[in-house]
């Protein structure tokens, strides 16, 4: 070991050495067999740890700082602390704290500000005592101010004691002195690498490099941009994307350095210890632009100086004060520029190879300084180079488990080890995500996590399992603040719905719900941050997030709740809905999981199966006005989270809710002199000349007819795009309004007749019905290649826009053979499109497609469409489940009607030759005879909403001879089969019947 600085109370421990000033380094000559582990500075005294546990102390002992009797330049042991192992050293101005490997701490010196911990304020303490307030706490970490100390346990739990005349101990306004550690709890939740006091300030260092620094702020030496003292901790965001690892103070001034191998100073700089070439304060982080293009590993600060070792060179610097030797560059006059210390250095064996002067190099293990003396350790081996960083995904998670339980050197998964430098290095591999941790990152890696859980599910930790779920249930779930003092003291959100016994029923109501209630109580501006972070998560994580609550709802709704007060199971079953909304409306924007995925079919088979729950769902949802109902159920509106029902239970809601709009009609004082449109809710249809009764087909068939001509575009009602095979609104018409109020409420009669109807719409007409926006999408799928240009337009890389694209805010339609040029917007057609107006472009076009140009005749088509269906229980359906309630889908499974849904009457059995036959024929058929049957046979080629499975026919045989055709009776999707005698026979008289089906012409 080498050292060099002040030595007028023999402070360096040099012996017989009577120099007062040490300029350049000189060689310890104190112990020669045993290595030392740690050097602590105080004000004039220091203290040495050697690899065995063993403290040995020289210089002043005034105060007892020394922990013997003994003063001078000869270090000597303590013999106090012999029974124990320490692990770890730190002094401050006139006192001394060692931690010990059991994570006890002792302190010993002054304490008449309380610096000690002691809770008595005495002068002088000259023997090492038990800080007995940290006993239940596992101690990491130390560090000394000059009249205060902060310590951080295991699980970051953070303690700070002694004077607070600054407000350095971060205890908030108007705090004293402490004469006890006392907890920080503003800190609380936030994953803590490092601590580290200067003179009179604090800082504490996040495990994703935030700093957060407090106290005496006189120069500066917060990093926060004034001159103001702070009695709390405070982000220094200036250094929040800079990857800082380690933190080092001075008496007032501040050094940190970065995972790149940065140092960037702030604080008092009279004496040039900022290194930035003047002796100016500095308020903002400011890099030492001298140790660029070197990568820097280790830092440390003396009172007025700062050191820095560069390994690739082997070059240690020093800036600052010099007027005690502490630079060490032989001189003494102070320095503002980082320059060479005196001696020969080099970070590894593999630097001196060829030198033919090796052996005067000395290997840098480890730098300390503190006050006006600097020791370096020195190894006679190669060694890696030390960096203060820290190196494992596990740290937050393990060190909040450990915290809980204190229990913990039973995880076999102790992530700290003490390197002489007292800061942790720990054992695992670095994830760079760490230091990425932002409003928009969480910086963790959740697969990680997941793999710590697994190992605690494993049998052999079954008590310490109990012991944890206890201090989740307890202690971390019930004190999660709604306003976390930082975005890394979020990442408990993520992490803990990974642990598996909150996906385990038995744990619902302890731990799964009140997690939910705790997210739903956080304030707007953290809810937001765990939005942007569940953005980001992998599919995977997001889907069983989802299936988590998905589960929740339904334990609740299967029984189980009757181990719950009503008031409890209310709390509950909103929170978990109320947690399944935020997660859908994430969902919406980034699309992580189909919709379908938020359906709980448990609640929808509830809706389909039991009508008091469907219409007490309706009652409490108010969508049944006059109309009294009760149910004993609990009160739950479930209806005010429509994503967790299916299309097909919202349909059924909407059916109902038709029926029960008839009821109050018919009971209506008023009746029979009701709304005319309402009167045709449900229709009896007769075609002239015709005998069918009407049980459903006939009403399809009418729908059928009727909306087929009135969409005729020889009207010029509508727009035919043959790209796409679709209708929309012309932005050109000359018939009436009330042509398209018909229209409207003619669909919507359609659907209180439970009939899909044939509307050639794009899912754009579905959106403005339920007031989403249409988007470029549905331009896309209305207009294909108006779609692809635009989508071009977007994504072209060049910056050569205009000239390019040659576009201006205008569009071109042609109306009965002539072109006409639109404005999209004011003044359009002497705007030209450019790289930063495109967007607003396309926004323009698109809405004038499906908004501007056809407001008129949508506003009157709407206002139908509503009179009929306008009710509370549209809302719930999403634009792609309206469209498929109207028209229907095409998710044909023809075996499923051959084999699940075929009724067989009269001489007719499955087994039947001319069942055989006609099942062959149709098989045959290709796809759109195969649609042209279902017409013929049911008054609609597409399938309900309910599936294949609600499709019903019944093929019933004749007395008819084989001349005959089949004949459908789409009132009952009824086939009268004839008995032909051949499969040939039977094709072409099936085919003359589908293809002559309209009007009952053949039947």
């Amino acid at each position: 070991m080498l050292c060099w600085g002040y030595s007028s109370f023999g402070q360096p421990g040099i012996g017989s050495n009577l120099q007062v000033i040490i300029p350049e380094p000189q060689v310890y000559g104190f112990i020669h067999d045993r290595n030392v582990k740690e050097v602590a500075c105080g004000g004039n005294h220091s203290v040495f740890l050697l690899e065995d546990g063993e403290v040995y102390t020289c210089g002043l002992n005034t105060k007892g700082q020394l922990g013997h009797d003994c003063e001078g330049s000869k270090p000597e042991q303590i013999g106090a602390l012999a029974g124990q192992h320490i692990v770890h050293v730190a002094c401050g101005e006139s006192h001394s704290v060692a931690l010990s490997d059991q994570g006890q701490l002792f302190s010993w010196g002054a304490g008449s500000d309380g610096q000690l911990g002691l809770t008595t304020i005495e002068d002088a303490v000259m023997v090492p005592r038990l800080i007995k307030k940290l006993n239940q706490q596992t101690i990491l970490q130390v560090s000394c101010g000059n009249w205060h100390c902060l310590a951080l346990a295991a699980g970051t739990v953070f303690f700070t004691w002694g004077q607070n005349n600054y407000g350095q101990l971060g205890l908030g306004k108007e705090c004293p002195s402490q004469a006890s550690p006392q907890r920080v709890k503003s800190l609380d939740g936030i994953p803590l690498a490092q601590v580290a006091a200067g003179g009179a300030h604090s800082f504490a260092l996040s495990l994703s490099g935030a700093v957060f620094g407090w106290g005496k702020n006189s120069s500066g030496q917060l990093g926060l941009s004034d001159e103001r003292d702070r009695e709390s901790p405070c982000h220094v965001k200036l250094l929040r994307s800079q990857m800082v690892v380690y933190i080092s103070c001075g008496e007032e001034h501040t050094a940190v350095l970065t995972k790149s191998g940065g140092v960037f100073t702030f604080g008092a700089g009279s004496c040039g210890q900022l290194g930035h070439d003047s002796m100016n304060d500095e308020v903002n982080p400011r890099r030492v632009l001298e140790l660029m293009g070197s990568e820097v590993s280790q830092i440390a600060c003396g009172r007025h100086h700062t050191l820095a070792f560069v390994p690739s060179s082997g070059m240690i610097y020093a800036f600052g004060c010099g007027t005690r030797g502490q630079l060490g560059t032989g001189h003494t006059y102070n320095v503002k520029c980082p320059s060479p210390v005196k001696g020969h250095w080099a970070a590894h064996n593999g630097q001196l190879s060829g030198k033919p002067d090796a052996c005067k190099y000395h290997i840098v293990k480890h730098i300390f300084s503190g006050g006006d003396q600097t020791f370096v350790l020195c190894s006679e081996y190669e060694v890696k180079p030390t960096k203060y960083l820290l190196k494992s995904n596990f740290y937050f998670v393990s060190s909040l488990i450990n915290s809980l339980e204190r229990v913990y050197p039973l995880l076999a998964l102790r992530p700290c080890q003490y390197t002489g430098d007292g800061v942790p290095s720990l054992n695992l591999c670095l994830i760079d995500e760490h230091f990425k941790t932002s409003p928009k990152i969480p910086g963790i890696d959740l697969n990680s996590t997941r793999v710590l859980f697994e190992k605690l599910m494993n049998s052999q930790h079954s008590i310490l399992l109990d012991q944890i779920l206890k201090s989740f249930e307890s202690f971390l779930i019930p004190q999660l603040s709604s306003s976390p003092p930082d975005v890394e003291a979020m990442r408990i959100y993520l992490i803990l719905p990974e642990f598996p016994p909150f996906q385990d029923s038995k744990y619902y109501i302890t731990l799964t719900l009140p997690l939910a209630m705790a997210i739903l109580r956080l304030d707007t501006n953290p809810s937001k941050v765990l939005d942007n972070w569940w953005s980001q998560v992998c599919p995977r994580y997001f889907l069983r997030l989802v299936d988590l609550y998905k589960g929740a709802v339904v334990y609740l709704l299967s029984g189980r709740k009757t181990l719950l007060i009503p008031v409890l199971f209310s709390s509950y079953i909103t929170a978990a809905l109320r947690l399944l909304e935020k997660l859908h409306k994430v969902n919406q924007k980034v699309k992580h999981v189909e919709y379908d995925k938020f359906y709980i079919p448990e609640i929808s088979s509830l809706v389909d199966i039991q009508e008091d729950y469907l219409m007490w769902f309706l009652h409490q949802a108010g969508m049944v006005s006059g109309f009294t109902y009760s149910h004993t159920a609990d009160a739950v509106t479930l209806c005010s989270y429509p994503f967790i029902f299916d299309a097909q239970a919202k349909t059924k809601m909407l059916q109902t809710d038709a029926e029960l709009q008839m009821q109050v009609m018919l009971l209506s004082p008023t009746f029979p002199y009701c709304n005319p449109v309402t009167d045709l809710l449900f229709l009896q249809v007769i075609f002239d000349g015709e005998e069918a009764v009407d049980a459903g087909g006939v009403t399809k068939e009418f729908f059928l007819l009727l909306l087929k001509e009135l969409l005729n575009p020889i009207y010029g009602m509508f727009t035919y795009y043959p790209e796409s095979n679709l209708l929309w609104f012309s932005d050109t018409c000359f018939v009436e309004h009330n042509w398209f109020h018909l229209i409207g409420i003619i669909c919507g009669l359609a659907i209180y007749n439970f009939t899909v109807v044939d509307l050639h719409f794009p899912l754009a007409l579905y959106k403005k019905l339920l007031n989403v926006k249409p988007c470029l999408e549905d331009l896309k799928e209305l207009s294909p290649t108006e779609g692809r240009s635009l989508q071009q337009l977007l994504d072209y890389p060049g910056e050569d826009v205009e000239e390019t694209f040659c576009l201006n805010f205008t569009i071109c339609r042609e109306s009965y053979g002539v072109t006409e040029q639109k404005n999209l917007i004011e003044d359009g057609d002497r705007i030209m499109v450019q790289k930063d107006n495109r967007e607003e472009f396309v926004e323009a076009y698109v809405n004038y497609i499906f908004n501007l140009s056809i407001h008129e005749w949508y506003t009157a088509f709407s206002t139908g469409f509503l009179k009929v269906c306008g009710g509370k229980v549209l809302e719930l359906f999403q634009p792609t489940e309206l469209r498929a309630m109207i028209v229907g889908n095409s998710n044909y499974n023809w075996e499923e009607l051959e084999e699940v849904n075929a009724i067989y009457k009269g001489d007719y059995t499955a087994t039947h030759p001319t069942v055989r036959m006609f099942w062959e024929t149709f098989h045959a058929f290709p796809l759109e005879k195969k649609k042209k049957f279902l017409l013929f046979l049911t008054g609609s080629d597409r399938i309900p909403i309910y599936g294949m499975s609600s499709l019903r026919i019944v093929i019933q045989s004749t007395t008819s001879g084989e001349q005959y055709l089949p004949v459908a009776h789409t009132c009952y999707n009824l086939l009268d089969l004839p008995k032909y005698s051949s499969k040939e026979i039977l094709s072409a008289r099936l085919m003359q019947a589908i293809d002559h089906y309209e009007g009952f012409s053949l039947a």
